[in-house]
């Protein structure tokens, strides 16, 4: 039985997600209410704005649903995706869901004229790799609790961390032609 993986779809660019969630063969549906959240096996947060994405939770009563399923179930979130699930983050009018114990500076490496493009260093599996990662007004974690593992570095700095069942990157893998992240979550969190 093929695993539904939702795509948060409140904001963001969570269609190029889906497009990536397809391409490797997985059934993915558009979770704007806790109806559709029910039916999915996995779900992953998308970049976005922050703020916004909280409002909407919020106003859409999502905010205790996704926290639950956060509980039980594999969650990647990528770039505001990383904020909201974070611990702690700064200059954040909305509580974030507290599913991953890390702390998170918004907007870390500038505003939007500052996006980049650049090589990561990944450590999964065992081995190192090389994975373009591409920074939109991207977050910095700047804090890991010691439960959270470290998977992948721009420099010194961690941009792409898990615990239990939470994947996290502050880059969006969504915007490259290479599937190795999104299948690394389905692979090791979902199926």
């Amino acid at each position: 039985m093929s695993k539904t993986i939702g795509v948060l779809a409140l904001q963001g660019d969570y269609a190029k997600h889906a497009e990536v969630i397809r391409k490797l063969k997985y059934d993915t549906l558009f979770v704007r209410d806790i109806t559709a959240l029910k039916k999915c096996d996995a779900l992953i947060i998308p970049g976005g704005e922050s703020t916004t994405f909280l409002n909407l939770i919020d106003k859409l009563g999502l905010r205790k649903p996704l926290m639950e399923f956060g509980r039980e179930k594999a969650i990647m979130g990528t770039c505001a995706g990383l904020i909201i699930l974070a611990a702690k983050t700064d200059g954040l009018n909305f509580e974030p869901l507290k599913l991953i114990d890390l702390e998170v500076s918004r907007n870390a490496y500038g505003r939007q004229i500052d996006s980049f493009v650049a090589d990561i260093e990944l450590k999964i599996n065992g081995a190192p790799a090389r994975f373009e990662g591409v920074f939109i007004r991207a977050p910095k974690i700047v804090k890991v609790s010691p439960d959270v593992q470290p998977l992948a570095y721009y420099g010194d700095d961690i941009v792409m961390a898990a615990n239990k069942n939470i994947l996290v990157a502050t880059f969006h893998p969504e915007l490259t032609e290479n599937l190795y992240i999104h299948n690394y979550f389905l692979t090791k969190f979902v199926s």
